[in-house]
């Protein structure tokens, strides 16, 4: 079976390698993009699992994309975590002040995380929106043990 795909956008090329080997590391398919006109196409490719999004980008940024994601009929309904250094509270205004113009309504992404991200914050969120992993391990039956055994005691 395949593993979960995450599609990491993000300009900063250093953030992109954390994204990816973090995501790469916890059993996740991971791709990343450097702004929103990539994020987007590579998003129209690969209909990923999750999306990743850094709001504040050069050129075409988070926000431009997130609202293409969100009229797209194919990607509408493909979760976003927001990851970005602008503070939720500053990200959750601005998004009700869009939200004032004429036009569909923008939703509030699946999450928001500001960055820096802990990594298990981070994994925990993203196993939480699409699942863990596919070939995670499974927590032992009640009773059984993980470890294995060293066979008959002696004395």
């Amino acid at each position: 079976m395949n593993p979960k795909t995450v599609l990491a956008v993000d300009d900063e090329p250093h953030l992109r390698f954390f994204l990816s080997a973090l995501l790469t590391s916890g059993g996740y398919r991971a791709v990343t993009a450097r702004d929103g006109r990539e994020g987007l196409k590579k998003a129209r490719e690969l209909r990923p699992d999750l999306i990743i999004l850094d709001v504040m980008m050069p050129g075409e940024g988070g926000v431009p994309m997130y609202r293409q994601l969100r009229s797209d009929p194919d990607l509408a309904s493909t979760p976003v975590i927001v990851l970005s250094a602008v503070e939720g509270r500053t990200f959750a205004h601005s998004l009700a002040m869009m939200n004032l113009g004429p036009g569909p309504r923008l939703p509030e992404p699946e999450a928001y995380i500001e960055k820096p991200p802990a990594p298990e914050v981070l994994l925990r969120k993203v196993a939480a929106i699409i699942g863990p992993p596919v070939d995670s391990p499974t927590e032992p039956e009640p009773g059984t043990s993980s470890a294995p055994s060293k066979g008959p005691e002696t004395s």
